[in-house]
C-alpha cells in the first residue's frame, strides 16, 4: 500500500478520535458529512468511493470506476478493501463486470 493510501485510510479511521476533519493530498482527498456517518473518497476530484461508519463498509463508485478504470482509482479502491481487477481489459469488482 502506498503511503498516501495509507495516510487516507488514517483519515478515515481517525474519525472516533479527530472527528474526522477533512483530508487532501495531492490528487486524492476524504470528506466527512457533517452528521459523521459517511466519508466521501475522491481521486483528482471525481467520488471513487463512500465509506459508511455505521457498518465499516465501502461502497465504490461504479459510475467513476468504469469512467477512469485507471491503476490508480483501482490501487486506492484496493487499499480501500474493496475487490477490485482487470482481466482481459475488463474491469471486475467482487467478481461483477462494471
Amino acid at each position: 500500500m502506498r503511503l498516501i493510501e495509507q495516510q487516507m485510510w488514517e483519515a478515515i479511521s481517525n474519525k472516533g478520535t479527530l472527528n474526522l476533519i477533512n483530508w487532501s493530498k495531492d490528487n486524492t482527498r476524504v470528506e466527512a458529512t457533517t452528521l459523521g456517518s459517511k466519508a466521501y473518497v475522491y481521486l483528482h476530484d471525481h467520488h471513487i468511493a463512500t465509506y459508511h461508519y455505521d457498518d465499516n463498509t465501502v461502497i465504490p463508485n461504479l459510475n467513476t470506476l468504469a469512467a477512469y478504470p485507471t491503476r490508480t482509482t483501482k490501487s486506492r479502491l484496493r487499499a480501500l478493501g474493496v475487490d477490485v481487477y482487470t482481466r482481459k481489459g475488463v474491469t471486475y469488482v467482487n467478481g461483477v463486470e462494471v
